[in-house]
């Protein structure tokens, strides 16, 4: 049964019954293709002239393989094996080569076989699957390199060793216009004005910008953006070294420093007379805290207490470091300082001695600080010409370590830790010191 059904044209009852599996079985055996081998043999070589090639039958109609007969007729099949049957071509006689029909699916043509790319370099032949099968994608060539344009000069290369961080942030640049509460008569000082993008904005809002900048080019710069306009009679340029210059007189101090100037700036500017009424200033993360921080903190050191001496310091806002051209590699901060007017009366070069003493190691006892033999050597020659001075004699058995413990004891500072000490106890501190005659300047 199966046999008949293989060789005879399939109509749409027939088809149904079939499985998809049997179906392909039936097509395949109802397509015919002539295979040719025209082959010669040369006798004395034994080498094969010519090759043939697979070609379709042309007699296939559109129709052939769909359930109608073809204008061929089927090839002739071999002799069934027991319990099977034949489905492929006979097996060709020995003798001449005659002309084999091999069948194939209808839809699978042949065509001239192309390298397909395997990995590792290799290839493996792949033939084309008719007008639809997939080229080979061409590589993309390399992009034409852009020129720059004659006459046009290349950008500042910014030296980032020297603290050039350029704030490029409109917003974050109308953020600290905005607390600094700058009036139509403030002269402004700031200090590193790179390009220019806080100065211009400050400019259209104050009587005068002083800006101290170091690097002449990028002083050229600053001259020709403000160069031919209204702005350009309130600026004034100062070049070189803001701490090797003396400052001038000012109302409020605006700038994004140079991270490597911060501690000797502010000390400068706080020492500055006449008193200015705030400075908005740019500092790193970690130095902006330091300013900020209280008794007790971990971040509470020496900066911390002078500063807090001599000013009001208050943290304004977060700045990231994407915010600069180039990035620098560390956070900033926002920090606004408002000098105490009057200052303390308090001598500040005694104050920074005993302080600095205090936070060599701020976690140990002020007796144990005090206990240092570079520490007694100074008290002691310090205590010595105060002595001379007030015309004061001096025992012979005298030793300035047993009268640094008497002062400590007497005071009630003897195991008090730096750290945890504010303004107020080392003003005592100190009191108790110089009242005894010892000094730290």
């Amino acid at each position: 049964m199966k046999e008949e059904i293989a060789a005879a044209p399939m109509d749409h009852a027939t088809r149904k019954r079939l499985t998809p599996l049997r179906q392909t079985q039936v097509a395949v055996a109802n397509t015919p293709l002539i295979l040719r081998w025209p082959c010669s043999v040369s006798a004395a070589a034994g080498t094969p002239q010519h090759l043939g090639t697979l070609r379709h039958a042309e007699a296939v109609g559109p129709t052939a393989g769909r359930g109608q007969p073809s204008p061929l007729p089927p090839a002739p099949r071999a002799p069934p094996r027991s319990g099977t049957a034949a489905v492929g071509p006979p097996r060709p006689p020995s003798g001449p080569a005659p002309l084999p029909r091999v069948a194939v699916p209808p839809r699978c043509s042949t065509g001239p076989v192309v390298p397909w790319p395997r990995r590792g370099g290799r290839t493996r032949a792949r033939s084309r699957a008719g007008p639809a099968a997939a080229m080979p994608k061409a590589r993309a060539g390399k992009r034409p390199r852009r020129e720059r344009p004659e006459g046009k000069a290349p950008g500042i290369l910014f030296n980032t060793g020297a603290g050039q961080h350029i704030l490029k942030n409109p917003l974050v640049v109308n953020s600290i216009i905005e607390k600094a509460a700058l009036r139509r008569t403030d002269v402004i000082l700031e200090v590193g004005p790179g390009t220019g993008n806080l100065t211009v904005k400050m400019l259209e809002k104050v009587k005068k910008v002083i800006a101290c900048e170091i690097d002449p080019r990028l002083v050229g710069e600053l001259q020709k953006r403000v160069q031919g306009t209204c702005l350009a009679n309130k600026l004034e340029i100062k070049v070189g070294d803001v701490l090797k210059t003396e400052l001038p007189f000012f109302d409020a101090c605006v700038a994004n420093l140079p991270y490597q100037i911060s501690s000797p700036f502010v000390f400068k500017l706080l020492l500055h007379r006449p008193f200015f009424r705030c400075a908005i200033l740019m500092f790193q993360r970690e130095f902006a805290l330091r300013l900020v921080a209280k008794p007790g903190t971990k971040l509470y050191c020496r900066l911390s207490i002078n500063t807090q001496l001599l000013a009001r310091v208050d943290h304004l806002m977060k700045v990231g470091k994407n915010n600069f051209r180039p990035p620098p590699k560390v956070e900033s901060s926002v920090v606004r300082i408002e000098p105490k007017n009057p200052p303390p009366p308090i001598n500040f070069q005694e104050w920074d001695g005993l302080v600095r003493i205090a936070f060599v190691r701020k976690n140990k006892t002020l007796s144990a600080a005090f206990k240092s033999s570079a520490v007694e050597q100074l008290l002691d020659h310090n205590y010595r010409i105060h002595c001379s001075l007030h015309n004061r004699e001096i025992p012979e058995n005298f030793k300035i370590a047993e009268k640094i413990q008497a002062v400590l004891k007497d005071t009630g500072f003897s195991e008090k830790r730096a750290r945890s000490m504010d303004i107020d106890d080392f003003i005592r501190l100190l009191h108790g010191f110089n009242s005894e005659g010892i000094h730290f300047s």
